[in-house]
């Protein structure tokens, strides 16, 4: 797959019109600070498309951008330890698992990005049985594999795979480019 147009088709907190389309979303999903925005960047091939910040938690909305006019890469906050409040943290957990049961939105597939280095939290965890329990397809992105010790690597890579299990793992580094064809290729047969 090749992705030649990109263009940032708006930001949600709620219902919008926008869900009524009927081009299928692809959403990536993942705690603060996963690199999340790096991914998205390094399959669009555009540095900053998707916004990354130093401050975790800077996406408090749901950012919807139109790639090959064709479909949706939905761009969801980050769970975890987003820097607001407790009120608004739960704010958005409801307004992550409204989109991604509720709202109508044609989702096809959700990829939730872990941090291969550390391996998988408990809100990781958490978000794999919500999509499980919903009947949810999903494909689990480890992001900075590259981070991971070369030598033990491929052992690592079969331990997580395992663990995800019978989910789809794919090994990955927005920063050296790993993974990214994988990832084009399930986008692909999903179309």
């Amino acid at each position: 797959m090749k992705i030649e147009k990109v263009e940032f088709a708006r930001g949600i907190r709620g219902t919008d019109p926008i869900l009524n389309d009927t081009k299928k979303h692809f959403v990536f999903a993942g705690r603060s600070n996963v690199g999340k925005s790096s991914v998205i960047n390094a399959l669009l091939s555009r540095k900053d498309m998707a916004r990354s910040s130093a401050t975790p938690g800077k996406t408090l909305e749901i950012n919807l951008f139109l790639v090959n006019d064709k479909f949706y890469f939905s761009d969801l906050p980050g769970y975890g330890f987003a820097k607001v409040s407790n009120k608004d943290k739960e704010q958005l957990v409801k307004m992550i698992l409204w989109y991604l049961l509720e709202s109508g939105a044609p989702i096809e597939l959700v990829f939730v990005i872990v941090d291969a280095s550390v391996g998988p939290t408990e809100r990781d965890m958490e978000m794999i049985r919500a999509l499980i329990d919903s009947n949810t397809p999903y494909v689990v992105i480890g992001n900075k594999i590259d981070k991971v010790n070369k030598s033990g690597r491929a052992h690592y890579e079969k331990e997580l795979a395992k663990k995800f299990a019978p989910a789809v793992f794919i090994p990955f580094s927005a920063e050296k480019k790993i993974g990214i064809p994988d990832v084009l290729r399930v986008l692909e047969e999903k179309l």
